[in-house]
């Protein structure tokens, strides 16, 4: 009997153990970024200086959800000339639209536990499209500090910024490709 009473509470501590976790997304560690094409010159960066959101994540079955609100107006190019540009009438238009993009996805593709992309949407100037972005790298560990669960990743995948109606330069020569890469941290709610 002693036997079945450790029995099932170690198969009670696996099945604590592999539950999904909600993590809420530190801001502070937590910059999208993006490059797009200028006339086929040169690269442009940028990375949204706010965002937020939530995960939920099963380490033992690589599987939940990822919802990533990043906040448009944060937009930073390093040139406050650009940045002022892309919030205004000529692209973004932030006064008359959504200000923030979204990416909400799944976790897919598990291979030992560990997820390989994020199957989702991304929402931007009023519209959503499908959006698969590859996870380069997830971790996770205790936190030193909040002595909480604590998970990092980075993921990256691209889009058409025209199919989003953001098709500013095309005219001149501008691909309309633009890669997104995602860096989170995120720590275990209390």
């Amino acid at each position: 009997m002693k036997h079945l009473n450790l029995l099932a509470t170690a198969l009670l501590a696996c099945t604590a153990q592999a539950a999904p976790v909600t993590y809420e997304i530190d801001p502070t560690h937590t910059y999208p970024s993006f490059e797009a094409d200028h006339m086929g010159l040169s690269v442009w960066r940028g990375k949204l200086n706010k965002s937020s959101g939530s995960i939920v994540y099963d380490k033992a079955a690589g599987s939940g959800s990822v919802d990533v609100s990043m906040e448009l107006a944060s937009i930073d190019f390093g040139l406050d000339a650009m940045n002022a540009w892309a919030r205004g009438k000529d692209f973004f238009d932030l006064d008359g639209k959504p200000p923030t993009a979204r990416f909400q996805g799944r976790f897919d593709g598990a291979a030992g536990g560990a997820p390989s992309r994020l199957v989702g949407e991304l929402t931007l100037n009023g519209r959503s499209k499908p959006v698969t972005l590859a996870i380069h790298q997830l971790k996770c560990m205790p936190h030193p500090m909040l002595k909480r669960d604590w998970c990092g990743a980075d993921a990256s995948g691209s889009f058409n910024r025209e199919d989003f109606g953001l098709a500013a330069g095309k005219d001149y020569g501008f691909k309309m490709d633009v890669n997104l890469r995602i860096q989170v941290e995120a720590v275990a709610k209390e």
